[in-house]
Parts: C-alpha cells; sequence; structure tokens
C-alpha cells in the first residue's frame, strides 16, 4: 500500500517534481525533496540491516517524519508498521516484544539532500519512470502493516498486500474526481489506517496531502484544501466552522469510521460541500460507498451478501473482494473470519432487498446495504437482542448530545441492560429529554436504563468513540475519577 515507487515517478517528472507533495502548518515537501527523502531514508535503513521482508515498526509524532519512514521501508521492500505514538511506552514495548520487528524507527530518519544514490547494494532495478534503484513493487507485497481494536478490545496488527489497497487507489480517485492540482486535508493520525489511506492515496495521485493535528490547524487548512478525509464528528467541527464564515474552497468530503448522522449530508450541501460516506474495517478494507444519500451500495470490486443468524431479524455481512487484508500479524486472532473465498468481521445489517424488486422513493437502491452495528457489541437483555447503533442514532439526534456511546451493563435478573454515556456540557435538565425521546421513538428492551454524562468521550486515534474504554470506565469504583458521573 505505501506507494514510494509512486512519489519517485512523480519527482521524475519536470511537471510534478516541483510541486508540494505533503504540508503541515510548519513546513512541506516537493516530490523532489520526497523522492530525496525516501533514498536517504532507505538507505540509512540498509545501514543498519534491514532487508527485503523484514518488518520495520515506525513510531515518530510528525506525520512527515513518519512517512518517510514508510516509504523508505517500502523502497527496501520491507513491511512498515504504523505504530501509535501516543501509547504509553509499556504498552509499546508488550506490542513490540509479541510482533518482534526486525527495526524499530523511533528517531526521524536522514533527510534528503536531492542527490540520487542506491539505497543498498545488490536491490532490484526501480522499473517504470522511477529513478534509482529498489524494491520492484509487486501486488503480493506485504507493503503495510496497522492496528485496528476496531472500538473495542486490545489493538491487533493487521497486514495488507500492496494490491489489497492500492488496488483501490483508481476507483477512489474517480468517486472523489480527484486532480493532481488539488490539496487533501488529511486531520488525524496516520496511525489510523482511514487517515494513513488518505495520505498515500494522495501521493499515488500526485496532490498534495495537507497533515494537521489539532482542530484550529484543520480550520486554517480549509482555506486552502479541496477535499478531506475525515470521522463524522471531524466533519461536524468543519461544518461548524464553515457555518461560522471560516474561508474554505472545500468541495468534497469523505467520510468514514461510524454512520452518518441523517442531517450532515444536507447541511454539508447547503455550504458547498458533497459528501461520500463508506463503510469498511481495517481487515476489509472499502467495503460500501454511498455517495448521494441514497443508500449503501458495494464497492467497486465488492461483492456483498448478509447471512441470516439464529433467531434475529439482523445478519452477518460477509464480502468477497480483492481489498480485504491477509490477517493478522504474529497469529493473533479477531473479528477477521474467512469461509473460502467470503470474510467478515462480525458487522450486523438488515437482510438485502431483492435486486429484481423495486425500491419505494426514499429507500436505499435494491442491494443497498442497512447497516446495525457491530454483532460483539450487540446487548442481550431480558431475552431481546439490542443493536447499539440503533439507540445511538436517536439519542445522538437529541439538542445538547454531541456524542452518546449505548452498551450492556451487568444486572442480576436480565443479564444485562442497555445503558448510555452521553458526551455533553450542559447536563441540567438533560437526562429527562432523553427519556422522553426514548419512549417515543424506541422500543422498550432498546431504552437505556442507566444513564451517564461525561464533557469527553474517550475515543481511538481514527476519532471514534472507544467503546472499550468506556466500558472499562463503567465499571470502575470511582465513576468520577473515570470522567463519569451519573445523569439525573
Amino acid at each position: 500500500m505505501p506507494v514510494a515507487h509512486q512519489v519517485l515517478t512523480h519527482a521524475a517528472d519536470p511537471a510534478v517534481r516541483d510541486r508540494p507533495a505533503q504540508r503541515t502548518p510548519a513546513r512541506s515537501r516537493t516530490y523532489a525533496a520526497r523522492a530525496a527523502d525516501v533514498r536517504a531514508g532507505a538507505t540509512h535503513l540498509a545501514a543498519t540491516g534491514t532487508r527485503r521482508g523484514d518488518l520495520v515498526a515506525v513510531s515518530l509524532a510528525d506525520p512527515l517524519d513518519l512517512l518517510t519512514a514508510v516509504l523508505a521501508a517500502d523502497h527496501l521492500g520491507a513491511t512498515p508498521l504504523v505504530c501509535d505514538p501516543a501509547w504509553p511506552r509499556a504498552h509499546r514495548a508488550e506490542v513490540l516484544r509479541t510482533l518482534a520487528p526486525r527495526t524499530f524507527v523511533e528517531v526521524p530518519l536522514p533527510r534528503g539532500t536531492g542527490a540520487v544514490r542506491d539505497p543498498a547494494p545488490g536491490l532490484a532495478p526501480q522499473g517504470g519512470a522511477s529513478p534509482g534503484t529498489g524494491h520492484v513493487p509487486a501486488p503480493d507485497d506485504l507493503a503495510w502493516a496497522g492496528f485496528s481494536s476496531g472500538s473495542t478490545g486490545r489493538p491487533r496488527a493487521v497486514v495488507r498486500t500492496r494490491a489489497s489497497w492500492a488496488g483501490s487507489f483508481d476507483d477512489v480517485t474517480r468517486l472523489l474526481r480527484l486532480r493532481p492540482a488539488d490539496t487533501v486535508l488529511v486531520p488525524g493520525p496516520l496511525a489510523s489506517s482511514l487517515y494513513c489511506f488518505a495520505a498515500v492515496h494522495t501521493l499515488a495521485v500526485g496532490a498534495c496531502a495537507y497533515l494537521t493535528r489539532t482542530p484550529a490547524a484543520t480550520t486554517s487548512a480549509l482555506a486552502t484544501s479541496d477535499v478531506v478525509h475525515l470521522v463524522p464528528q471531524v466533519l461536524d467541527d468543519v461544518l461548524d466552522a464553515l457555518a461560522a464564515g471560516a474561508p474554505s474552497r472545500l468541495r468534497h468530503a469523505v467520510v468514514g469510521g461510524a454512520s452518518l448522522a441523517p442531517t450532515a449530508r444536507s447541511r454539508a450541501a447547503a455550504l458547498g460541500v458533497d459528501v461520500l460516506a463508506y463503510y469498511g474495517a481495517v481487515e476489509l478494507s472499502f467495503v460500501a460507498y454511498d455517495p448521494d444519500g441514497s443508500g449503501l451500495r458495494a464497492f467497486p470490486g465488492v461483492e456483498l451478501a448478509v447471512r441470516p443468524l439464529p433467531r434475529a431479524s439482523v445478519g452477518e455481512v460477509w464480502v468477497r473482494s480483492p481489498w480485504v487484508s491477509r490477517g493478522y500479524l504474529a497469529r493473533a486472532t479477531g473479528p477477521l473470519r474467512r469461509d473460502g473465498a467470503w470474510s467478515t468481521v462480525g458487522d450486523l445489517a438488515d437482510p438485502l432487498p431483492d435486486p429484481s424488486t423495486t425500491p419505494h422513493p426514499g429507500e436505499p437502491p435494491a442491494g443497498g446495504l442497512v447497516l446495525r452495528g457491530r454483532g460483539d457489541g450487540a446487548i442481550l437483555t431480558g431475552g431481546a437482542t439490542v443493536v447499539p447503533e440503533d439507540v445511538e442514532v436517536v439519542l445522538r439526534a437529541v439538542p445538547g448530545v454531541r456524542d452518546v456511546v449505548v452498551l450492556g451493563t451487568a444486572h442480576r435478573r436480565l443479564g444485562a441492560v442497555v445503558s448510555a454515556v452521553v458526551e455533553c456540557d450542559d447536563r441540567a435538565g438533560l437526562r429527562a429529554h432523553l427519556e422522553r425521546v426514548a419512549r417515543t421513538a424506541l422500543a422498550p428492551a432498546q431504552r437505556p436504563r442507566r444513564w451517564y454524562g461525561t464533557r469527553a468521550l474517550p475515543r481511538t486515534p481514527s476519532g471514534k468513540p472507544a467503546r472499550g474504554a468506556v466500558s472499562e470506565a463503567l465499571g470502575a469504583t470511582d465513576l468520577a475519577r473515570s470522567g463519569l458521573e451519573p445523569l439525573r
């Protein structure tokens, strides 16, 4: 998936070499400088003993330094493993002990000077228009590895072939109508596969990736950005900034990571921004997309099936796709399961409609996918199965609620009860309003029995609520110390 070959090719093109490849609020690098960085970094890694096929763990806070190391490893034919630099040192040590990478990069690699040098003796020439020597890119290369815990559980390292992600680049470029002259805003950590994909896809196109890490920097970047990749919460922040008059040339928002609020698309359209929403997983890559609000349809190259589950109205989403990952490193187990050519991570959805039928006005097209959340997050309460996302979408629309996580907490008689953790500022009267909405819009089994408030939900690197951390906080003896308090 990393794109060292494309970067070197762009740098050899006189029309592209002096254009910015990546920038942050503090600095930028042209394609020519980027190519020099890749060569210098590859030379340094080779000098440390890194070879083709080795696992190279990268943990760097600066996104330009991180991408230099990722691309340098790719140029050598090694597999870059993108770590989260925010991990506590003890956690990082345990992860690295388990995965045993050949090389660990926690100090920025040397920058290039523009001179063309071989990164290591004995490597095959790099083909095409790309100058210099290096690993010849192949579809089956293990070209990227990153971590996924979804929104629950311990991070697992997922490894991908080059083809499993880079093969989708042309389809994403077409859907976004992305041009080499565009600037793509990437407002999140590259430890998230969502944001890492956005950055390297931009490089493959020959456009400029603008990497930001704070809300203020993201707002400032809107003035010079054409496309943005983000999660729903960050989309809300961007739309708030646009509504407040922030200068912008933004035309397209690519939204993944969680369900999109029903009003988000119309709000974005009123501000001149088209929205492309998609559903996927680190293990599966792109599964389905919705370009216009008519419903999720299979991403190009993907076949969808919703297999029925015993005693349930929803089914499990399975895909047959060229974009599926190779699996987990170190023989880790996780939600990814296979059945021949088909794969799943346990996400739930309504049964697919009969493609021979004509949908009613306002319904998704025949074959459309209606997601109902992750199977391992379903709540069994008093014999009824509650899908948290069904409850969250109702509560999230209540004024004063910034976000909400619904999960099950233990109950002696019912097994579990539905509990809601609400991210909000002003809590006065909020619970009463939420309960009125729940009584009106939710079935009895879906209505939360326990309500908690917090000023900030814990989040994964991609910006999604971290359900595992929320569940752990609810189990703490001292709720206030975990940042939670009962809503009254």
